[in-house]
């Protein structure tokens, strides 16, 4: 009986981690979306990507209750103990990631209906390193690697200076040419959704830290 009982709470964990995974690819997925609709000027895309919203909220609450089913109904300890209680703080960032890919599809859907702001710096390699990051600290969760989770923590440092320099470009527009604020305005929104994400994507890889090593890393310097 007991031994059938471990089998039953090792399947739920291994379905909890699959779910947290299949949720966070989802969400990377979205931000792909999102930056193709922007950049495509695809409007069917945009939507797409908005109407998506939806199933990630259902994956937060799918997850929400097989978490805390387990914490009620078999007491985990240990590692088991730092694995579901983080799942339930993987979620909720998670879910942040979603809105934010979807705010992206928002200011697609005002942009595609303006005159294209040239140059509009370098978006592209922004969204490219945080989609990266992402993808970084999916595979160190799903790995259990420490050490990429705290390469992910470390890599934020770069996305926050190139949102920076970007933000400060898009306002060159508006002092060069102030009739540019409307092209200015959303493009600065995906800019600071991006660098949103990234601090999402930061909060991750320190659930990962914690859940592996049973350290708590936030608010320290990760080396």
């Amino acid at each position: 009986m007991i031994e059938h009982t471990s089998r039953e709470f090792d399947h739920e964990l291994k379905v909890l981690r699959s779910r947290l995974s299949a949720m966070a690819e989802r969400a990377a997925t979205q931000i792909a979306l999102a930056m193709k609709a922007l950049t495509d000027q695809n409007d069917d895309l945009a939507r797409q990507v908005i109407s998506g919203d939806a199933a990630i909220d259902a994956d937060e609450s799918d997850i929400d209750r097989l978490a805390m089913t387990i914490l009620a109904t078999r007491h985990p300890v240990a590692s088991d103990l730092r694995f579901v209680t983080m799942s339930l703080k993987f979620v909720i960032d998670v879910e942040r990631i979603a809105d934010l890919a979807a705010g992206i599809a928002k200011r697609a859907l005002e942009l595609n209906r303006l005159p294209a702001l040239e140059p509009r710096g370098d978006l592209p390699a922004l969204a490219a390193m945080v989609q990266r990051n992402l993808h970084g600290a999916i595979d160190s969760f799903v790995r259990g690697d420490a050490e990429q989770a705290a390469i992910v923590i470390r890599a934020d440092v770069e996305i926050d200076r190139l949102n920076a320099t970007l933000f400060a470009q898009l306002m060159a527009h508006v002092a060069a040419d102030p009739a540019t604020v409307t092209r200015v305005l959303p493009l600065s929104s995906v800019c600071r959704y991006l660098e949103r994400i990234g601090d999402h994507v930061k909060n991750l890889a320190e659930e990962v830290i914690f859940m592996v090593e049973a350290t708590d890393v936030r608010h320290r310097v990760v080396t």
